[in-house]
């Protein structure tokens, strides 16, 4: 078995956007050349804005979209060459509502047994032991079995969820804000479930979320992305500790705090956020970059080594690559 479980290569995924009647469709770099490395057993945050392609990147990862560009790779294996059910085999992911992502029709145990059914697992009689084991495992008792999600709190329905997803053993977990829609008592249970699982399990996990307090909990390393690429990445301790890029740094400022008189922060970085179909020029950061030097608007930065930190920044980058 391979140390690294995904590897991206300068990934991209671009879609057509309508720009209204008459006109031609514009493109849009929803991922715009990401390159990670996953190493089995770690557990990558993803963190950034709304739109930056985050959820795309993932998307990708699971097979359910294709890359424009660039390569994906699965245990060496490249993704294109794997059909559904290997990919599901391997991975699996976790969604973000516990309200919309179960069937209100299909009962608890019906729900976790899925992947066995879809995934043509050989025995059927086994269905409901180990069914009621991954429930014992993720703290539902069996007596749930015949339930319906409509009689579960928020908090049981994301263990059915994490059931659903570990019912096959698969390598990687995909959580894609898997707490944000549950209560603040409730969010802590679930965090504190999946690290058990993963030392209990040997998963690998990528977690997309916009809770950096979660990421600096649960994560051991964190990518941050802006427009659809990778800005920084470091090790979870020396991100949070010593942020090298702009934008880390405002994300990190944004956080609230419960010292009083503090009031909300102000992160610089103004109420608008840059069109995607339409991305500035140079760096796509620099119009609200308070540190954005002369030749940001003109020059496309590149990833360079600072530390134990990528960043992608020219207060830091000493070869420039200019706007074609």
């Amino acid at each position: 078995m391979t140390e690294t479980v995904i590897e991206l290569k300068d990934v991209t995924r671009t879609f057509m956007i309508s720009a209204g009647a008459f006109r031609a469709k514009r493109p849009l770099h929803a991922v715009n050349g990401v390159s990670l490395t996953i190493k089995r057993g770690e557990v990558i945050g993803l963190v950034g804005e709304s739109g930056c392609g985050k959820t795309t990147l993932a998307r990708m990862m699971l097979g359910l979209l294709p890359a424009t560009g660039g390569d994906i790779r699965i245990e060496g294996l490249p993704v294109e060459t794997l059909d559904r059910l290997a990919i599901a085999r391997m991975l699996q992911p976790i969604f973000q509502d516990p309200y919309s992502s179960l069937n209100p029709r299909k009962s608890v145990g019906s729900i976790i047994a899925l992947p066995l059914k879809v995934q043509n697992d050989p025995d059927p009689a086994s269905w409901r032991q180990r069914v009621e084991q991954i429930m014992e495992l993720v703290g539902l008792p069996s007596r749930l079995y015949q339930n319906y999600p409509n009689q579960l709190s928020g908090g049981q329905r994301q263990r059915v969820a994490i059931a659903r997803a570990l019912i096959n053993n698969p390598q990687v977990v995909i959580c894609d804000e898997p707490t944000s829609a549950l209560d603040v008592s409730v969010q802590s249970q679930i965090l504190n479930l999946l690290q058990d699982l993963r030392r209990e399990l040997g998963l690998t996990y990528v977690l997309i979320s916009h809770n950096l307090a979660v990421v600096e909990h649960i994560a051991t390393r964190v990518a941050v992305m802006y427009l659809g690429r990778v800005v920084e990445e470091a090790e979870t301790e020396t991100l949070f500790a010593n942020p090298r890029h702009p934008y880390t740094q405002a994300l990190l400022t944004s956080v609230l705090t419960p010292e009083p008189g503090l009031g909300v922060p102000d992160t610089h970085l103004g109420a608008t956020f840059p069109n995607p179909v339409d991305p500035p020029s140079g760096c796509t950061f620099h119009p609200r970059c308070a540190q954005a030097l002369a030749h940001c608007p003109r020059v496309i930065p590149t990833m360079t080594h600072v530390g134990e930190t990528w960043v992608e920044c020219h207060l830091y980058n000493g070869s420039l690559r200019k706007v074609s």
